[in-house]
């Protein structure tokens, strides 16, 4: 029998029974506070497990059953883990019957994308004549949602009945529930933070994405903190490996709860995730839905209003902005910039539920589309189709990758997406499907918008034959000039050596050193200067990183001209006022001190002297050049790498 793990939340009207339900289906008290034991109600969230048997799909159910309150004021703690549940069980107490909480509890379920559920009708032993009038007006309300065929069971916590055909409905509805995804994107949203003597913190929540396994470094976002899992337990016991789809807990030694002396600490509403997987953000793109029926009377969401944003088991404050129109009705969808007032941990695709500031009444949902978005970009008519088009197809990588490269002209395959519900192979495959559909050139890691690679590829072969005709005694054009050219076209790293790359394919452009030029384009040094010219080439090669002054190079008028030819040729690279390289030396120097400084994060001029091999009349000056053109950035007496250090892959062409 296959054992499958899903998730559970109860959801209803304060006192419809979801936490007896959930006593009678599991044999476990969800209610763990003592507050909650006092008073009778649920305040945050409970959880329980059960374990159902499904015979006829040979299938094993291992659930964790989410018991989330059911009062006004704590809606905020049931927003929590219902969004990470598989289905969810409506609890309608057949003594009241619908309620204002159980409409909202249901366009809740409804936002967070909880598509499958099973009702039950609670409290039949109380008003047993009622049972038909009750089930009528639910399929009634139930009408026109996601759950107008959810099964309606009848069941009463306290005699037993009807217990039995609800567990029959939740088989039911767990045979079409998919398995959860594994997409190599862990996330597990916390809303409980605990310390065990002896093991220190331990953080629990829903587990969706991915797998976390003992001994892996996570990262707690926002804040950034890094622990190393010292130990996992699921469904009660210890396993070496969390798989996702259920509640997990952490034992995450190296790090404390939030406390006043420790505000870095770990807290409710952090999503623990591995290192890589993109930043937190304050502003996010997305489709945004007002709640309600259209007509009903419900808030409508209005621009510039101040808001409540929930996401993950996280509240955050924060602002909508509506696009094109200023206000949003129940019922109605548009495309909204969600700021917050402090970062959160999002990724496209994911569904946020929308409050008024007071946190009395849920105004509506959304859609993440861009999380980390550009706030300049927001009333952009390339934004705008941008979003449309993922807005469109939602669970399409594809869409969601075409839009990229449409609106960006490149995009870096291993980095696009990667704040996405989507899979690398998934990303990397929807990128190959464009390519072959032709609304995509795929280069190395890179996908490229077909028109902007043909302008690209245009814009370079008239620099370069501009080059030519203005100064035909030189050999070609100077990369770093074509690059500057270029710059604001260039929208991912690695671009540039890609179009460069292209045009030397094409057999009609030769690179040699850091000039370009046409294969037609020929330059030589006059007879006189040529053998001069060996001779500087061979001084050159022979101390590739302690090479003679300047001044021994070309001692003579003649020997000048043949340097500064090389030079013009870009043979040889000027790397200070008396010092000269050969380009292959140049070249090779920055590759070796980019290497350095990716393994070593930052060195001094002594360091990166000792790893070239070179004298400090050389290193010097060489280092200078290297911060001017952006290859290095100096902080103090350290060298960092800079902004225009060229990818790991492409650095050897540097």
């Amino acid at each position: 029998m296959e054992t499958r793990r899903c998730v559970i939340a109860t959801a209803g009207h304060v006192n419809h029974g979801k936490s007896a339900l959930a006593r009678a289906l599991t044999g476990m008290d969800p209610d763990r506070l003592p507050d909650e034991k006092a008073r009778g109600l649920t305040i945050d969230l409970g959880f329980a497990h059960l374990e159902l048997e499904d015979p006829a799909a040979g299938t094993r159910w291992l659930a964790d059953v989410v018991d989330a309150p059911g009062r006004e004021q704590f809606v905020k703690n049931m927003v929590g883990d219902v969004g990470a549940a598989d289905l969810a069980l409506l609890a309608v107490a057949a003594d009241e019957g619908w309620m204002p909480q159980t409409e909202e509890r249901l366009q809740i379920l409804a936002c967070l994308g909880v598509r499958r559920g099973v009702v039950a009708l609670t409290k039949i032993d109380l008003v047993p004549e009622k049972r038909e009038e009750r089930e009528r007006e639910i399929r009634k309300r139930l009408a026109g949602t996601p759950w107008a065929e959810a099964p309606i069971a009848p069941v009463s916590a306290v005699t037993g009945e009807g217990l039995d055909a609800l567990l029959e409905a939740l088989r039911q509805t767990l045979r079409s529930t998919p398995a959860a995804e594994d997409i190599g994107k862990p996330r597990l949203a916390v809303d409980r933070v605990f310390t065990v003597k002896g093991a220190g913190s331990v953080v629990a929540g829903a587990l969706i994405g991915g797998a976390l396994r003992r001994g892996q470094t996570v990262v707690v976002q926002p804040f950034g903190g890094r622990s190393r899992i010292h130990a996992i337990r699921q469904y009660h016991r210890e396993t070496e490996i969390a798989l996702p789809g259920a509640r997990t807990a952490l034992n995450l030694p190296d790090l404390e709860p939030k406390a006043p002396d420790q505000p870095r600490g770990l807290a409710r509403g952090q999503i623990v995730t591995l290192p890589g997987l993109g930043e937190p953000s304050d502003t996010a793109d997305a489709l945004v839905r007002a709640a309600g029926r259209p007509g009903a009377g419900a808030p409508a969401i209005k621009s510039g209003a101040v808001v409540r944003v929930h996401h993950g088991t996280g509240s955050y404050p924060g602002r909508i902005a509506l696009r094109d129109r200023e206000e949003l009705l129940p019922g109605e969808e548009a495309l909204a910039e969600i700021r917050l007032g402090r970062p959160a941990f999002w990724f496209a695709g994911d569904r946020i539920v929308i409050r008024d500031s007071s946190q009395r009444h849920t105004l509506g949902c959304g859609l993440i589309l861009e999380p980390g978005a550009d706030r300049r970009r927001w009333r952009t008519e390339a934004q705008a189709a941008f979003l449309k088009r993922r807005a469109a197809a939602p669970q399409d990588p594809r869409a969601f990758a075409a839009s990229l490269t449409a609106r960006d002209g490149a995009a870096r395959i291993g980095l696009a997406l990667r704040a996405s519900r989507f899979s690398e192979k998934a990303v990397r495959q929807a990128f190959e499907e464009l390519a072959a559909a032709g609304e995509a050139v795929m280069r190395g890691e890179l996908a490229l918008d077909p028109a902007l690679w043909r302008e690209l590829q245009g814009e370079a072969i008239r620099a370069i034959d501009e080059e030519h005709r203005r100064h035909p005694k030189r050999p070609g054009l100077d990369l770093a000039k074509l690059r500057s050219r270029l710059k604001a076209r260039l929208s991912a790293p690695g671009l540039f050596e890609a179009l460069v790359e292209e045009l030397c394919r094409s057999k009609e452009f030769v690179l040699r050193a850091n000039v370009i030029r046409r294969a037609a384009h020929k330059l030589a040094l006059p007879p006189k200067l040529a053998p001069l010219g060996e001779r500087i080439r061979a001084e050159l090669a022979a101390h590739p990183f302690d090479p003679p002054s300047r001044k021994r190079l070309a001692p003579d008028p003649d020997s000048f001209q043949a340097l500064r030819y090389l030079l013009s040729a870009g043979e040889a690279v000027a790397v200070g006022p008396e010092t000269v390289l050969s380009a292959e030396a140049y070249r090779e120097a920055a590759r070796r001190i980019c290497a350095f400084l990716r393994r070593r994060g930052q060195a001094t001029v002594s360091e990166l002297r000792r790893e070239l091999g070179a004298p400090r009349r050389v290193a010097a000056p060489l280092l200078e050049k290297l911060d001017k053109e952006g290859i290095t950035r100096r902080e103090g007496n350290l060298r960092r790498l800079g902004p225009a250090a060229p990818p790991e892959e492409a650095s050897a062409g540097a």
